[in-house]
């Protein structure tokens, strides 16, 4: 349940948009939420539009069983993100709190992150391997890049290293729950289709911690979303049974032991 939000959390001098976007966050996707919620206050004025922004993107196909209306949906945000990029905007309270953060490569990437979720209107598969990267990268890596790069100086290849290996761990996580709308999320669904895909992700997780100097404190928040993902990658492969069983789980407490310089514990 979404709770009330004082300005104490943010700063007295951010508008309203801002305390919305973290109620917003709250409630559609607590993992960003207590993320947020550890970052300091000035970073916090950026990552809640963001994850504010995704919540609604990534929610857009699943609000209708027509694909053509959630086409139009994720089509309104398009539009938004152009509009901001010309110096121009709608009214709306996720808008507002964009229109002082996004910059025009912001808006170029988040871009790619809604037509990457023009796969979530349908219900084909993935393509092959490339296509499921892609969209990964995309969705994930989008917006953990876009996060990185306007809090602080990062290198872009750790930082989408590292979102691959947390968006590759959300998505099994949501296994279960995508095959019972009728979606097919993984291209090989066994045992060893799992493991293989764990293992590769955990490869980039183990690759971007290796270069963790390469992202400045500034912009390390942007990766505290991460901090589930070596522990859920860990269990599929220790036992890929516990993706189909929707079992794959870690405890809130474990982000107590997360730091900003270390990303996760």
């Amino acid at each position: 349940m979404g709770q009330r939000f004082d300005f104490e959390y943010f700063g007295q001098d951010d508008p309203m948009s801002v305390e919305a976007c973290a109620a917003l966050v709250d409630r559609g996707d607590p993992v960003r939420f207590r993320a947020a919620m550890a970052a300091p206050v000035a970073a916090r004025r950026i990552l809640f539009p963001l994850y504010a922004f995704n919540v609604e993107v990534t929610r857009a196909p699943w609000v209708t069983q027509e694909p053509m209306i959630a086409e139009m949906r994720l089509q309104w945000w398009r539009d938004a993100l152009e509009e901001i990029a010309d110096g121009k905007a709608r009214k709306h309270e996720v808008v507002d709190a964009l229109v002082d953060v996004l910059d025009k490569d912001a808006c170029d990437t988040l871009d790619k992150l809604i037509a990457a979720r023009r796969w979530d209107c349908y219900k084909d598969a993935f393509e092959d391997d490339a296509h499921l990267d892609d969209y990964i990268d995309a969705t994930a890596g989008g917006l953990m890049w876009t996060s990185a790069r306007l809090l602080g100086v990062a290198s872009e290849p750790v930082v989408r290293d590292f979102a691959y290996a947390s968006g590759v761990a959300g998505l099994l996580r949501a296994v279960p729950e995508l095959e019972a709308r009728g979606r097919i999320p993984l291209l090989d669904g066994s045992h060893a289709g799992v493991t293989a895909l764990a293992q590769g992700a955990l490869a980039r997780w183990k690759r971007a911690k290796s270069a963790r100097n390469m992202v400045s404190k500034k912009a390390a928040p942007a990766l505290l979303v991460g901090f589930e993902a070596r522990p859920i990658l860990q269990q599929a492969i220790a036992t890929p049974a516990r993706v189909a069983a929707g079992d794959l789980d870690v405890s809130p407490l474990r982000f107590t032991a997360v730091s900003l310089r270390g990303w996760s514990a």
